[in-house]
């Protein structure tokens, strides 16, 4: 069934606020030694048919890091975080931790929570943004999860709404290009700076289709009547990114007038072929003109500094900048930073209260895309067959799309 209503209408896709038992923490995973490595690639391109040997050859991130990815360790900090941040404000809400592609996974985690005697699950994810692989992959993945654990009929799992716009996760990402053009300033490299805000690079066709189908990123309405032409084109991934970028960019005004930016991509992966989101962070930086004295890189695509960051912008970034003699400065991900794990509370509190009456924290963000949507209509962000979801919508019975 197609979901009606217009994606910008945010009071139509608000759910009421219930009382959850616990919070499930749902990220990626990544490998924690040498011998997780192709395990862990394993994991990831599952069902595509790329044989070892292939993977051998895309593994030397991790070998250069000594095959452990940082992207687990910063999950137990914002764990560890977060539930201080729930201590401090009395909530009863135990945090568990579970991940896609290595462990602890989402079956681990569901067969913990449930043996502590849980039942009504606030999902957690670690990503901002709408995509497939940020959103709807999730969804899936834990559909999957219940249905291995038999947990379907025994668990309803709720994932919190996307949180790009939302001031936790937008003002430390102004406090980051703010300190990065300083520290250009200080070297006497502001003058001619520019800002550049990474991203990871998804395929078009999967932009496209990112968010809400029913309209474009602008909120018109598209022609329906089914078929691949029911949806124009555009998607809200990028202009998710671009709408949090010109936020921050607004913040710095003030302290550096006229600061040009820009939106890059990078991490593509698989057949060259296939139309990826341009430009590249690598050729971004080799089109800047002469005259620029400094570069901001700014990772706002991501919410910690896993191997993307590290290998992508801190190393390949960085020779590119290099062979320039060009001054860079990579600013961090939100990772722990306290206004971030207050803001993820904040959006627990939009949908978890004490007792039935209750009044839920009112809804923040920082741009006119949102506060996003509560519920992901059946074919938000789907780019393949669809597959079973957990729900976004208490109303889809803890199965939906």
């Amino acid at each position: 069934m197609t979901d009606t209503l217009a994606p910008l209408d945010a009071a139509a896709r608000v759910l009421d606020a219930d009382t959850y038992d616990c919070i499930l923490l749902a990220g990626f995973g990544g490998p924690e030694g040498q011998d997780d490595v192709i395990p862990y690639l394993r994991n990831v391109t599952a069902g595509r048919g790329v044989p070892d040997e292939r993977l051998e050859e895309v593994s030397h991130h991790y070998r250069h890091f000594g095959g452990i990815s940082p992207i687990n360790e910063q999950n137990r900090d914002l764990k560890a975080a977060l539930e201080q941040e729930i201590a401090k404000r009395g909530l009863d809400l135990p945090v568990y931790w579970g991940n896609r592609f290595w462990a602890p996974y989402f079956t681990d985690a569901l067969k913990e929570l449930h043996e502590d005697g849980h039942r009504k699950v606030l999902v957690l994810v670690t990503t901002a943004f709408s995509s497939y692989s940020g959103c709807r992959a999730y969804r899936e993945d834990l559909a999957t999860a219940l249905a291995d654990t038999g947990l379907t009929d025994e668990l309803r799992l709720d994932k919190i709404r996307q949180y790009f716009d939302h001031p936790g996760f937008v003002k430390p990402n102004i406090d980051a290009v703010l300190n990065g053009l300083r520290e250009l300033k200080a070297a006497g490299k502001a003058e001619n700076a520019h800002v550049m805000f990474a991203t990871h690079s998804i395929p078009t066709a999967a932009a496209d289709v990112s968010g809400p189908r029913e309209a474009r990123p602008d909120g018109t309405p598209v022609p329906t009547g089914g078929g691949e032409e029911w949806y124009a084109g555009g998607g809200w991934y990028v202009d998710q990114q671009r709408a949090v970028s010109a936020l921050v960019m607004d913040a710095v005004e003030q302290e550096f007038p006229g600061t040009p930016w820009s939106l890059v991509f990078q991490s593509r992966s698989g057949d060259p072929s296939i139309p990826w989101l341009e430009p590249d962070i690598n050729d971004a930086i080799e089109a800047l003109d002469d005259s620029v004295t400094g570069l901001v890189i700014s990772p706002i695509g991501f919410v910690s500094d896993h191997m993307e960051v590290a290998w992508d912008l801190d190393n390949e970034a960085k020779e590119t900048c290099d062979e320039r003699d060009l001054a860079m400065v990579r600013v961090p991900t939100v990772g722990v930073d306290p206004q971030f794990v207050s803001g993820l509370i904040d959006l627990v509190e939009e949908r978890h209260v004490a007792a039935a009456g209750d009044t839920p924290r009112a809804r923040e963000a920082l741009t006119d895309l949102g506060p996003w949507q509560d519920v992901c209509p059946a074919n938000c962000c789907m780019t393949r067959k669809p597959k079973p979801t957990v729900s976004s919508a208490a109303a889809d019975g803890g199965i939906g799309a």
